[in-house]
């Protein structure tokens, strides 16, 4: 085997040549590019701050609708509770007209009464198209 002599041997030149003086206006260069390139500075708060907003818009939203609920919900008891009790005072054989009537004020049976205008027309219509004579004679 052949000796190896690094001193002897020729040497292969890298394709990199430093220019002359470089590294002594290196660092002047770079702090010109530092002071051009400045990125933005974000606080952390901010990202925080618009997380904030959002979740108290969130929280706003779900407080407005709770009372719509709330009412929805208060409104189909209400009716729930009406048929339910007008089926009760129909269906019921032992409660008569007078029963309720007993169980007024007299302000609501007098908010009751309304006056029914009935035109010549509209009574003229239902005898036309009522064929039965009998039940119009007892009417």
């Amino acid at each position: 085997m052949k000796t190896f002599k690094l001193d002897n041997e020729p040497k292969i030149e890298s394709g990199f040549k430093v220019p002359d003086h470089y590294f002594d206006t290196f660092s002047a260069k770079m702090m010109q590019q530092l002071e051009q390139n400045e990125p933005p500075v974000i606080s952390i708060f901010q990202r925080k701050k618009t997380l904030i907003f959002s979740a108290v818009a969130a929280l706003l939203v779900l407080a407005l609708m709770v009372p719509l609920v709330v009412q929805q919900q208060n409104n189909k008891e209400n009716e729930l509770e009406t048929a339910a009790l007008e089926n009760y005072i129909t269906y019921q054989t032992n409660v008569n007209q007078y029963d309720l009537i007993n169980g007024l004020n007299y302000e609501e049976i007098e908010n009751m009464k309304t006056p029914i205008a009935l035109e010549d027309e509209a009574i003229e219509e239902h005898f036309s198209t009522n064929t039965n004579l009998e039940n119009l004679i007892l009417e």
